[in-house]
């Protein structure tokens, strides 16, 4: 049986030379990125046989993708598109402290992603899973995948294969009321919610003090476990009724893109491995920290960094 199986969308992201504006440079750095892919990376880096579906086009461009993610311990489900006519979603990130900012353009219309249907893919192995992963980001990006993301958690939910969401909530794609409906609409399938706090008052008009929300929030919709992610404050768990809070391990922040999916895939990771929720928060919190030094989207980390990171700070597990 997979430990985990994660479904999305991944991008090639290109990077001008950090202090390099993208109007006038004359290379660009190329590496994976993407909710799902992310998670599925830092799962299979601490140890779990991970997974990741999507729909890539046929071409050097998906293969790429597919190629930086085996490296990482990543088996992949992929529909190869080969008709030509869809494309490899790209991003565009351009690095700036302040004033300026860190910049991201997306070039992701007619991705092949977008078209990808349940019959496509290999549901089989979502039925063999421990954990089926993936993000709000997925049914944004299209109808056909607004149904393909609900029937794989229907598929996933009827195997009682753990589901596991993060609402992942991106203003470029939907506005909030679009979004809260579409998240709404796939609670009945979720047993593990993740959410950032901003996300949650944005989408679903909850507020207040996050562990009251969490609470609300699972026993609204019955979710076996519900995250409320704090940024830099750390994160509040509602676990079968029982608060659990988490803090934040102090890090360098070299790149702090895919943080969050970090944490996702540490907390996953040690719950598949047996953990309770206080440590697998631990887990996650330690694994996003140690993603903030690293470039690229992808928390390239061993288990012993994160089990040093954890036993280094252990008061910053509060519970």
């Amino acid at each position: 049986m997979t430990d985990i199986v994660t479904f999305g969308e991944t991008m090639l992201r290109l990077s001008p030379p950090r202090g390099d504006r993208l109007e006038r440079t004359g290379e660009l750095d190329v590496q994976a990125g993407g909710a799902e892919s992310n998670v599925a990376v830092a799962a299979a880096r601490l140890g779990c046989d991970a997974v990741w579906l999507s729909k890539l086009p046929d071409s050097p461009l998906g293969r790429r993708v597919v190629s930086e993610l085996r490296s990482h311990g990543v088996r992949t489900g992929i529909a190869w598109d080969d008709s030509g006519e869809t494309r490899m979603g790209t991003y565009y990130l351009e690095h700036g402290g302040d004033p300026r900012g860190t910049n991201v353009i997306y070039d992701r219309s007619g991705a092949a992603v977008t078209t990808a249907k349940p019959d496509e893919l290999p549901r089989g192995a979502v039925r063999n899973a421990e954990v089926f992963y993936t993000s709000g980001i997925t049914p944004a990006l299209s109808s056909t995948l607004a149904e393909t993301t609900a029937s794989l958690l229907e598929t996933a939910q009827d195997a009682d294969t753990t589901t596991a969401f993060d609402l992942n909530y991106r203003s470029k794609l939907w506005t909030p009321e679009e979004a809260g409906e579409k998240y709404e609409s796939l609670f009945s399938h979720v047993d593990v919610l993740v959410g950032a706090e901003r996300d949650i008052e944005a989408c679903l008009g909850r507020s207040g003090d996050p562990a009251d929300v969490a609470r609300e929030l699972a026993d609204e919709y019955d979710f076996e476990t519900a995250i409320v992610t704090l940024s830099d404050e750390g994160s509040v768990a509602v676990h079968d009724g029982e608060v659990y809070e988490q803090g934040v391990y102090a890090a360098e922040t070299f790149d702090a893109i895919g943080t969050g999916d970090a944490f996702v895939g540490g907390f996953l990771a040690n719950r598949l491995d047996g953990g309770d929720v206080p440590s697998s928060l631990a887990y996650g919190a330690a694994t996003a920290s140690l993603k903030r030094t690293i470039d690229g989207d992808l928390a390239v980390v061993t288990p012993e960094e994160v089990a040093a990171v954890v036993e280094e700070d252990a008061d910053a597990i509060s519970r």
